[in-house]
C-alpha cells in the first residue's frame, strides 16, 4: 500500500512540475500540497471507512478533470487519494481539500464539513461519471483522466 502512495506522489509531482511549466499555478499549488503530506493516521473524519481495496479499479490515486458538468466549471480538477482526501482545484479557484467515503457501494463526498451522496454512474479507465446530490439540486460531473501539457525538450 505505501509503495503505491509513493508512485502516485511520484506521478503527482511529474504532473506538479507540468502544471507549473503550462502555467495552471492553482493547480501546482493544491497537487504540491496533496502530493507532500502523508497520510492521515488519526483523523476519523478524513479517513474512508473502508479499506482502499475495495473501491473500484481505476477510481482512487488518480487526477481526474471536469469535462462536462451540469455544475461544474469544465477543466476542474479532482483527486480521490486512498488516504480518504479529495482534493478539488483549478487554476481559477482556491484549492480546497475536503474527504470521500466508499462503504457499501455508495460514494460520499464531503466538502466544508458537508456530506454529499454520490451516486457512481459509469466508471472505465478513461471516465467516471458522478452524480452528486447536493441540498440544491443533483449535479452531474463527467471526468476524464486529467490533461497535462507536454515537458518543453
Amino acid at each position: 500500500m505505501r509503495m503505491k502512495i509513493n508512485i502516485f506522489k511520484a506521478y503527482c509531482m511529474n504532473l506538479l512540475r507540468r502544471c507549473v511549466l503550462c502555467g495552471t499555478g492553482m493547480a501546482a499549488l493544491l497537487l504540491a500540497t496533496a502530493c507532500s503530506r502523508e497520510p492521515a493516521t488519526s483523523n476519523a473524519a478524513h479517513a474512508p471507512t473502508t479499506p482502499a481495496s475495495s473501491v473500484k479499479p481505476g477510481f482512487i490515486n488518480k487526477v481526474w478533470e471536469v469535462s462536462l458538468s451540469t455544475g461544474v466549471a469544465p477543466g476542474m480538477l479532482y483527486a480521490f487519494l486512498s488516504d480518504g482526501t479529495l482534493v478539488i482545484t483549478s487554476p481559477k479557484s482556491k484549492p480546497a481539500l475536503g474527504a470521500w467515503i466508499y462503504k457499501n457501494g455508495k460514494l460520499t463526498m464531503i466538502e466544508d464539513s458537508r456530506e454529499y451522496p454520490t451516486d457512481i454512474l459509469s466508471l472505465t479507465h478513461d471516465e467516471l461519471r458522478l452524480r452528486s446530490n447536493n441540498s440544491g439540486g443533483s449535479v452531474e460531473i463527467l471526468l476524464v483522466p486529467a490533461r497535462v501539457a507536454p515537458l518543453p525538450p
